[in-house]
C-alpha cells in the first residue's frame, strides 16, 4: 500500500466501507429489499470519479457503457441498476423496438438507437411509466422511499433524474438523493430543489423480491472486493 496506486485503492475501499456502514445506520423505511439494494448501489456510485460528459458515444449492446470516468445523470441510474443485474439499455431498447411511436421524437431519431436511448431522461420516463412504475408526484417527503427515482427540470429546461438514497437530510425530514448534475455522482440534500416531473419505483424483472441475504452478500462484495474501483 506504499505506492500511490495502493493508497488510491485503499482510500476508495474506505469510502465503500463508509457506504455500507451508512446503509445499516439509515435503513430503508419502505422495507423493500430491492429499493434498499438500489439505494446502496447508488451510494456506491458516489465513490467513482466521473466527469460530466453528455457526448454521444458508440457503445456495445447489451450492457454497453460509456467510458467509466464519464457520464451524465442517466448513467448513474443505469450503472446502479446494473449492480443489481438489470440492464436498462437492453430493456429500453427492446421496448422501443416494439413501441417506438410511443416514445418522444425530440431528437429526430427514426428508429431505436441502443447507443443513446437509455441515456435520455424522457425515454426513461416513458419506459418506467409503461412498466407501471409511476407514483404520484407530491411535496411530501415521506412519499419518497430509498431506491425511488425522481425526474425534474433543471433551469432553464434540462431534464434530470436522480435516485433517492437511504441517507437522511441533516434535519431528518427527507432522504437525500444521488445524482450527477455536473460534478460527478454526488449525495446531496436536493430532493425538492427542482420541479419534480416524475416519481417512479421500478424493481426490474425481479418483482421486488430481493432478499436480505442478497443484500448482505452484495454489501460483503463492496467491503472485500476492489475489482471495480
Amino acid at each position: 500500500m506504499g505506492t500511490r496506486g495502493g493508497w488510491s485503492k485503499c482510500l476508495r475501499l474506505v469510502g465503500v466501507v463508509s457506504v455500507v456502514v451508512a446503509h445499516w445506520a439509515y435503513p430503508a423505511e419502505a422495507g423493500d429489499g430491492f429499493g434498499d439494494g438500489l439505494a446502496l448501489a447508488a451510494l456506491e456510485r458516489t465513490y467513482h470519479r466521473v466527469r460530466y460528459d453528455p457526448s454521444y458515444v458508440v457503445i456495445g449492446y447489451p450492457r454497453g457503457d460509456v467510458p467509466a470516468d464519464r457520464g451524465v445523470c442517466t448513467d448513474v441510474v443505469v450503472r446502479a441498476y446494473r449492480r443489481l443485474g438489470i440492464d436498462l439499455q437492453e430493456l429500453v431498447h427492446q421496448d422501443m423496438r416494439s413501441n417506438f411511436d410511443l416514445y418522444p421524437k425530440r431528437w429526430g431519431e427514426e428508429q431505436p438507437n441502443p447507443n443513446i436511448d437509455h441515456r435520455r431522461v424522457l425515454n426513461l420516463q416513458t419506459f418506467f411509466s409503461r412498466r407501471g412504475s409511476s407514483l404520484p408526484v407530491t411535496r411530501r417527503a415521506r412519499d419518497y422511499k430509498p431506491g425511488d427515482l425522481i425526474t425534474s427540470i433543471v433551469p432553464p429546461d434540462r431534464p434530470h433524474i436522480a435516485i433517492v438514497s437511504n441517507r437522511k437530510s441533516t434535519d431528518g425530514k427527507r432522504y437525500k438523493i444521488v445524482h450527477n448534475i455536473g460534478k460527478g455522482p454526488k449525495l446531496e440534500d436536493r430532493l425538492f430543489d427542482f420541479p419534480i416531473t416524475g416519481h417512479y419505483r421500478f424493481p426490474g424483472s425481479t418483482g421486488g423480491t430481493w432478499s436480505s441475504t442478497w443484500l448482505s452478500a452484495k454489501s460483503n462484495h463492496f467491503l472485500f472486493s476492489t475489482d471495480s474501483f
